[in-house]
């Protein structure tokens, strides 16, 4: 029997990531296609087929270079033996010169607008990824600006693209109806492009700065000293805080009572904190570029984030201003009911189903 639909499922680690968590969304609707589940464990009412499982990230490089030698080897193979006519694949990994057909879903290209030397990473999207790109039926983009960036990165029509926009845990992320208090939050990594830097000197730059403080959630990485340093010089250990990671179930009730969601980031593939601060009624304030538009339309307060000044006024007027608070919330909550993952899986259906 001819299994049509293959979706690779190898990068799935067993504590969930942000792919991961798209790749789980968007099931439901897939389900209707009748896939077979490339996964290293079974899961409940799909058809499954058993791969190794050291091939996750949370395996660190050889974790990664086992996967990429898989994906090249032996998943053609698995194809093949499956009779399948098209692979899709929730991130942009795929056998080269095969006779695979693939569709993939391209999240960002950070490494490549923020390049580190010496970084795997980079090599990877720098030689890896337009490869793939190129032979793939189909590409899936979170956002505009991901299939912008693609066709400026790789020269790759935008015919060949579709845009369909992710969303968010709208039963975990909702307003609650607590009472607010006097903290600014930041969810993320400390990657520079995430831009902590000028988010923490707008901060202290505030003309009432002793009345808030700043709430970094995020684990640590390799750049949160500088960060700390960064505190420490400005004299304002007392007001910004290192939540060090938050559990999923506990970010809600973060959100709801913060005085609001401060992400002025360089770039996002789509800013996925951004779309579940608003589905919690939060006023978010966030960058004038790449995807973030996109997501938070006119429900958002929107700075140029290279400016210290624009970051830091706008802070204050979203504390100060009671006005702009509630306006924001109203359009916060309408904006991110506009999302969901019912749209983001039909979608994705309806393009591999264009290809089967």
């Amino acid at each position: 029997m001819s299994n049509q639909l293959l979706i690779n499922l190898s990068f799935l680690t067993p504590e969930p990531t942000g792919i991961g968590t798209y790749a789980a969304n968007i099931f439901p609707e897939l389900q209707q296609l009748e896939p077979t589940l490339l996964v290293s464990a079974p899961i409940d009412n799909y058809s499954c087929y058993k791969i190794p499982d050291n091939l996750t990230p949370d395996r660190g490089p050889k974790g990664q270079i086992n996967r990429l030698l898989w994906t090249q080897f032996e998943l053609p193979k698995i194809y093949k033996n499956l009779q399948s006519s098209l692979m899709f694949c929730p991130i942009p990994e795929a056998p080269l010169y095969s006779r695979c057909r693939y569709i993939v879903t391209v999240h960002d290209l950070i490494p490549l607008r923020f390049p580190q030397k010496f970084s795997r990473l980079t090599a990877y999207f720098r030689y890896y990824i337009p490869q793939v790109l190129w032979q793939a039926e189909h590409i899936i983009c979170d956002s505009q600006a991901t299939a912008t960036d693609i066709t400026d990165f790789f020269q790759i029509p935008a015919g060949k693209m579709t845009v369909i926009p992710l969303a968010c845990d709208n039963i975990n992320f909702r307003y609650l109806d607590l009472p607010a208090k006097n903290y600014f939050l930041y969810t993320g990594r400390h990657d520079p492009y995430k831009n902590l830097e000028r988010l923490i000197a707008a901060f202290a730059s505030l003309a009432d700065r002793t009345n808030y403080e700043l709430w970094l959630a995020g684990p640590p990485n390799a750049y949160t000293p500088q960060s700390i340093a960064q505190v420490e010089e400005l004299g304002l250990q007392s007001s910004v805080k290192f939540l060090g990671y938050v559990a999923y179930s506990q970010l809600p009730v973060l959100m709801n009572q913060a005085i609001a969601l401060v992400s002025p980031t360089l770039w996002e593939g789509f800013g996925l904190p951004i779309l579940e601060a608003m589905a919690c009624g939060t006023p978010v304030l966030t960058s004038n570029l790449s995807s973030m538009p996109e997501v938070a339309g006119d429900a958002a307060l929107l700075v140029n984030p290279y400016s210290v000044g624009e970051i830091a006024h706008a802070m204050q007027t979203v504390a100060t201003d009671s006005k702009v608070r509630s306006n924001l919330k109203k359009a916060s909550l309408a904006r991110s009911a506009q999302f969901s993952w019912n749209k983001t899986g039909k979608a994705t259906a309806n393009i591999l189903q264009q290809y089967l």
